[in-house]
């Protein structure tokens, strides 16, 4: 057989240009995601010491406001601080924030931007899914971004936040804030590359016992937990359910809490919770917004949905409760009725363990020291409000006037620094931290002064339009 003397060469050559070619396929592909804990677009969409801004651009937007409740994707272009992303998936979003921007008549609603929504894999340097939140019931556009912004403070697996303008059409359509989702780009940047599965427990009836939702074990039955399943983010098998069927069992013990959750990430993540007193909770009467992470059978529990933070859940229940003093001084070691808090195993088996017990209230000192009484948060709410007054002040869209934006702020600020004194006043054994020792002797309770809590932002405000 005759061979070229020089196809030797040739056939190293070409392996050579394969090889090169696809190292450099791989490299462009995987390169926002190259530093998982550290991807791309955090320090772009989620740089936070500047406001950013999304053009969304769509031909029929008067018409996707108009049928909101439906909450269907379209798809269109949005551009975001200058550069163009083609096929994105929006929507409207929201429960009864979206049902009352709708009853009301206001056309400012919560969306939701999903850039693999029609092309798979499509992305924004890594990102594969983030939503941009309207400030509903939040008069000082602040709640949210504070309670994600102490979460992180804990160290809490947390969504990145910044504030954007949002543009129509290159027309003004208002200031919102853009949470990234707990999706696939999430759970690589906290998890890494072999993260465990994440799951958004939510009751399809408040009514009805929704045990799951709570975290409560009652049998072995795969089906008596759908409502952990229903939402969950990724593909789970039958052996996964069952992993967390056992962590529930586990749980509901109090015993070897261990082997079924992670302590440490869990006390983190209650103590800013209990702090913000978000009624609309796990920690609350409705049990739910919060996503729950499990790998190798540990249990944690992740933060979301904080626009009834800061006390302002009551204020959109049929027989509001405005009482400053009592919020301000909620008890950080029983923050809620015996009633459903006896039914919330992962703070309720936990807080009984002394150990944990002790560890919760070192971690509180912990921050009510370094977030509050180093002035950390009046310096980082300055700055803050300094960034977004003027984006606020021009907001065509907002709820609220500017000068209740205002209000709002000074609202923000003093509730939060009267709540910092009163968990100090806890910690210290020189206020009840009960609600059985508050009921018992109230006379060492911070006072409140004028503090009023509707003015953070209430259901109220829907009904007359700013005046501008």
């Amino acid at each position: 057989m005759l061979k070229h003397r020089h196809l030797d060469k040739i056939i190293l050559g070409l392996i050579s240009l394969v090889i090169g070619l696809t190292l450099y396929l791989v490299f462009w592909y995987e390169a926002p995601f190259r530093s998982l804990s550290h991807p791309e677009y955090e320090s772009r969409l989620f740089d936070d010491g500047r406001i950013h801004t999304i053009d969304i651009i769509y031909d029929d937007w008067d018409g996707l406001i108009d049928q909101a409740a439906k909450e269907e994707y379209h798809r269109m272009d949005i551009v975001i601080d200058g550069e163009t992303i083609e096929d994105v998936g929006l929507r409207t979003k929201g429960n009864n924030s979206l049902r009352l921007t709708e009853k009301y008549g206001h056309r400012r609603f919560s969306l939701k931007i999903k850039f693999d929504e029609y092309i798979t894999g499509h992305h924004y340097y890594g990102l594969d899914k983030f939503s941009l939140d309207s400030s509903f019931q939040d008069n000082a556009y602040l709640k949210s971004y504070f309670a994600y912004d102490m979460m992180r403070y804990m160290g809490v697996a947390t969504p990145l936040t910044s504030f954007v303008w949002v543009t129509v059409n290159g027309e003004p359509w208002g200031l919102f804030l853009a949470i990234e989702e707990p999706e696939e780009a999430f759970a690589r940047r906290n998890y890494g590359p072999a993260y465990g599965k994440l799951y958004k427990p939510d009751y399809k009836r408040l009514a009805h016992e929704n045990a799951d939702v709570h975290l409560r074990y009652t049998d072995d039955a795969i089906d008596s937990y759908d409502n952990i399943w229903r939402k969950a983010k990724f593909d789970v098998t039958p052996m996964d359910k069952r992993r967390l069927i056992e962590s529930l069992k586990i749980l509901s013990t109090g015993e070897n809490l261990e082997q079924a959750v992670d302590i440490e990430q869990v006390l983190r993540y209650f103590v800013p919770q209990v702090f913000v007193v978000n009624l609309d909770s796990y920690l609350g009467p409705t049990g739910h917004n919060y996503f729950l992470y499990e790998e190798n059978g540990i249990l944690s529990m992740l933060p979301w949905d904080y626009n009834l933070a800061f006390a302002t859940y009551p204020l959109g229940m049929p027989d509001p409760i405005n009482d400053a003093k009592l919020f301000v001084n909620y008890p950080i070691d029983t923050p809620g009725e015996g009633s459903y808090m006896l039914k919330r195993p992962l703070f309720h088996q936990v807080m009984l363990n002394k150990p944990y017990h002790e560890r919760y209230r070192a971690l509180f000192d912990e921050f009510i020291g370094s977030y509050f009484e180093t002035g950390h948060f009046e310096v980082k709410l300055a700055k803050t409000v300094q960034l977004i007054s003027p984006y606020v002040k021009q907001d065509p869209t907002a709820f609220i006037s500017y000068d209740d934006f205002l209000v709002g702020v000074k609202t923000f600020r003093d509730f939060n620094l009267l709540r910092s004194q009163s968990i100090r006043g806890q910690l210290d054994g020189t206020i009840p931290s009960t609600r059985k020792g508050q009921n018992q002797d109230a006379s060492s309770l911070i006072e409140v002064g004028e503090l009023w809590i509707p003015d953070m932002g209430e259901v109220a405000d829907l009904k007359q339009p700013p005046d501008r």
